[in-house]
């Protein structure tokens, strides 16, 4: 697989049967205790190839446009160009990334809800024409500034209406509809379609039935502006379990059937980001520093009701890092210690830190450890998610890593299904998996 820009020289390893990722995991370790101690990612790319043989598998249907900001490393937009997803860019960089890789304008969709005018003229130079938009002052701009810009209006769903307090939402109301595809019929804007977006954390399913509901409405009501419609994007909100996905489409495909049938000419498409590359990459970070904490409080200024020693560990990256996210959502895993230790071995009351000491660089508030040293590793799965960006300059923090791998069989398997070209086959190499023995040890100072 061939990557650009800075990213240029990576690779893919391909791993023999006898060989997991806590075997590749276990080296990278080794490694790293040798040289510096960096926090570094291993990303498995045959997991991102079975989400899509799920997806296949349970709503065929309905054609995934990927998320390019949840996750923009090389190997995973080639991994999803090659399996035929479209992609669904936020900015001018996103589309020049996915550009870069020969994908064709049709299979980009434009989705920042605020956009600069520079990058609608850059839409509209590369032929990126599909984009959305949910109110009146960015519809100007687009008419001003893409002239053959086709557009899905963006509606509210019933889950982000009123919304958690602080969070930003967009999407236009149903009755405010009306008035858009009027002002799009003055500009000469072309609607073709709509979009809605279920947030992940919502948990009812009606919401799916109502958003539904209403987007055959703006359908009905843009038809009497004399507006062809042809696509409907039911957004993102895949949480990634097979479960999950198999529950919504248990609810919109008899809603599709009836509201946008087979054969209508209209085109389904969809944004998942997580459901393909969460569960796709892990995290190991280093303890670079410890306090013990008063037995009588934690680091949360609550009482413990424990004489024990409570520990407060500072890691190698943080929230000016890998951890963004945790800035706006929970943490979505659990933290997990690499070296061994014994089954009775007592746990302790732990709060994990980034190296920032900034009191919003707190990552997991409390858990269970056991007492660690500086220089022990933890590992953090599920991190492929909105962790992988540019890392804040604060404190000359270095961006981890990244060490791509793929089984054997899952390289069998996207050949036999004809996925790959010479080109990508001639940047994977094998790698020889090196089994540490009982003997082998990690140093635990910094």
């Amino acid at each position: 697989m061939k990557g650009f820009l800075d990213d240029a020289n990576y690779s893919v390893g391909l791993l023999d049967e006898g060989t997991n990722l806590g075997n590749v995991i276990d080296n990278y370790v080794y490694e790293h205790t040798l040289t510096g101690k960096n926090a570094f990612f291993v990303g498995d790319l045959g997991k991102i190839v079975k989400k899509h043989s799920q997806w296949q598998n349970i709503v065929a249907q309905i054609k995934p446009f990927y998320t390019v900001k949840c996750n923009s490393t090389p190997a995973v937009l080639e991994i999803l160009a090659a399996l035929g997803t479209g992609f669904a860019c936020s900015s001018k960089t996103e589309m020049a990334l996915v550009q870069e890789l020969g994908v064709s304008p049709e299979n980009i969709i434009y989705i920042s809800p605020c956009k600069q005018v520079s990058q609608i003229k850059y839409a509209a130079k590369i032929g990126v024409n599909t984009m959305t938009c949910d109110n009146e002052v960015e519809l100007k701009k687009i008419a001003r500034n893409h002239p053959n810009a086709k557009v899905l209006l963006h509606i509210a769903t019933e889950d982000n209406i009123g919304g958690e307090e602080g969070n930003m939402k967009f999407g236009t109301t149903l009755k405010n509809c009306r008035h858009l595809l009027e002002c799009a019929k003055e500009l000469d804007v072309q609607i073709i379609g709509v979009k809605f977006h279920v947030s992940s954390a919502c948990k009812e399913s009606q919401v799916y039935v109502h958003a539904l509901s209403d987007a055959r409405c703006v359908f009905d009501m843009a038809g009497e502006f004399g507006f062809t419609m042809n696509m409907l994007d039911i957004g993102g909100g895949f949480t990634g379990t097979e479960f999950q996905l198999e529950e919504v489409n248990h609810v919109i495909s008899p809603l599709l059937d009836v509201y946008f049938p087979e054969g209508s000419g209209i085109k389904i498409i969809s944004e998942p980001g997580s459901y393909y590359v969460s569960s796709a990459f892990t995290l190991a970070v280093n303890i670079i520093a410890k306090k013990v904490v008063e037995n009588d409080k934690f680091s949360s200024g609550e009482k413990t009701g424990s004489d024990e020693p409570a520990f407060m560990y500072y890691m190698n990256d943080g929230i000016y890092g890998s951890f963004a996210s945790k800035l706006s959502e929970d943490l979505n895993t659990i933290p997990e210690v690499h070296k061994k230790y014994k089954k009775d071995e007592p746990l302790f009351t732990s709060s994990l830190w980034g190296p920032s000491c900034d009191e919003l660089d707190q990552i997991v508030e409390s858990c269970l450890l056991p007492e660690l040293n500086v220089g022990d590793w933890l590992i953090f799965d599920n991190m492929g998610a909105d962790s992988l960006h540019e890392p804040s300059a604060f404190n000359d923090f270095q961006r981890p890593a990244i060490y791509y791998m793929m089984s054997f069989s899952d390289w069998y398997e996207m050949q036999d299904a004809g996925l790959t070209s010479d080109t990508m086959m001639k940047n994977f190499f094998f790698v020889p998996c090196i089994q540490l023995s009982q003997e082998d040890s990690f140093s635990s100072e910094a």
